[in-house]
């Protein structure tokens, strides 16, 4: 299904906060912490703030678009405070439907001599969290069944991960891997994605990882939790007759297995797109090498909330 949300104006405050159990002599980091502006989204602020203070950031583009930040610390610290303050209007996109068939779609991804290769060949592909493998065809057919159009394949894919798999924080790690998780059906979103990324490349089309925020809604007479929310991920899956048509998504059907919620190039008004790549490993929030600092504890908040006024 499709959310029907309204458009809103979100702010956004990601905390990462790292002790080290001995002081660090140096350290270089990498953070995807920037949202982009796309076709559902407006990026109205955003500011990244590092204590200790004097971290140098240097931000580029990578390869699959997102913002990349870099920064280093070459003084002794026993902790690092990384926040990432965005303000996002969000917005959906009019409808549309594919009417090519997943063999379709399939068999254009083939190599064609003289003829250029699909922009979005590379997420095809199987990767370190989402491979190819026969368990993912096996779960993936029910879905996939023949001249099923893709897009309602990939619908019932992400229905049937949302019905069969159970939510359940801490079962797993990222270093769990999808079959394991297939086979025990619960882990957490970015388990679902990864399932459903490999379900989608083991057929044979194009799927790419999304990583993002989610607007939550407490509930009645509840107040919103500063820093209970978390980072989200979802799945997006290429469909190259809408991409022709220069539909404002770019072919690029969202959908998130956790929630149930699909649309076009975001699964809805309540969600923020991050950054995407292949898996996570190519979008992970904050990653770094460290002279020093033996071990570490980490703690982690999001809050995401309407802008109010």
């Amino acid at each position: 299904m499709t959310t029907t949300a309204a458009a809103h104006t979100l702010r956004i405050v990601h905390e990462t906060r790292y002790h080290y159990a001995s002081g660090v002599d140096t350290a270089q980091h990498v953070a995807h912490l920037q949202p982009p502006h796309t076709a559902c989204q407006t990026v109205q602020q955003f500011a990244l703030t590092i204590a200790p203070e004097g971290a140098q950031v240097r931000v580029n583009i990578d390869a699959f678009g997102n913002h990349r930040s870099y920064f280093a610390l070459p003084g002794l610290h026993h902790s690092l405070l990384v926040t990432a303050h965005s303000v996002v209007s969000t917005r959906s996109l009019p409808p549309a439907t594919s009417s090519l068939s997943w063999e379709e779609v399939r068999a254009g991804f083939g190599y064609k001599a003289g003829a250029p290769g699909s922009t979005a060949a590379g997420f095809v592909f199987g990767s370190h969290h989402a491979p190819v493998d026969e368990v993912f065809a096996q779960y993936a057919r029910a879905s996939f069944t023949p001249q099923r159009t893709l897009q309602l394949a990939a619908q019932d894919l992400m229905h049937r991960i949302h019905a069969d798999f159970i939510y359940e924080s801490h079962s797993t790690d990222i270093s769990t891997p999808a079959a394991q998780v297939l086979t025990q059906k619960r882990g957490v979103c970015q388990d679902f994605a990864h399932i459903m990324i490999a379900c989608l490349r083991s057929m044979g089309v194009a799927a790419r990882y999304v990583s993002g925020y989610l607007l939550t809604h407490p509930a009645q007479g509840q107040a919103r939790l500063i820093g209970a929310d978390a980072s989200h991920a979802w799945v997006a899956v290429y469909l190259p007759d809408v991409a022709q048509r220069d539909h404002a998504s770019g072919g690029w059907l969202d959908l998130d297995p956790t929630n149930d919620q699909c649309g076009w190039a975001s699964p809805g008004t309540d969600y923020v797109r991050l950054a995407i790549g292949r898996d996570f490993a190519d979008v992970s929030p904050l990653r770094g090498v460290l002279l020093g600092g033996a071990s570490h504890t980490l703690e982690v908040g999001v809050t995401v909330a309407p802008l109010e006024g």
